[in-house]
């Protein structure tokens, strides 16, 4: 069961950015682009540490639609297809507290691998 609950969630298409609240107060905007690349699946993740890959080209990705997974999660339907990621309330708490050193980690990846991000829109 998931320590805290949401309360509001907001798809903002135009600037691709899901919003969302939680009963702790706390509230996150996440880029389509940032839960694309750390989606919660098995394509992105792996099926343990060291497997995850990397993904590239994730700019101007959006999400089409949101789905309930029961009472503890949705599942996000992305525009390049992806639609495997199950992102329980806890993952999209953890995403948004740890965004800040995800992104960069990301980033980081990013650079190491030689891909360089197009400019932000």
């Amino acid at each position: 069961m998931s320590k805290v609950m949401p309360t509001e969630l907001n798809l903002h298409r135009d600037s691709r950015v899901l919003e969302i609240s939680f009963d702790n107060g706390e509230q996150y905007n996440l880029s389509c682009e940032y839960l694309r690349v750390f989606s919660p699946s098995a394509e992105v993740r792996g099926h343990g540490p060291g497997q995850e890959t990397l993904q590239l080209g994730k700019e101007d990705v959006n999400i089409e639609q949101i789905t309930p997974v029961g009472n503890y999660a949705v599942c996000l339907h992305f525009d390049d297809g992806h639609n495997s990621g199950i992102y329980s309330w806890d993952t999209l708490y953890d995403l948004g507290s740890n965004q800040e050193n995800n992104w960069n980690s990301y980033l980081a990846a990013l650079e190491k691998a030689g891909h360089q991000r197009k400019a932000d829109n």
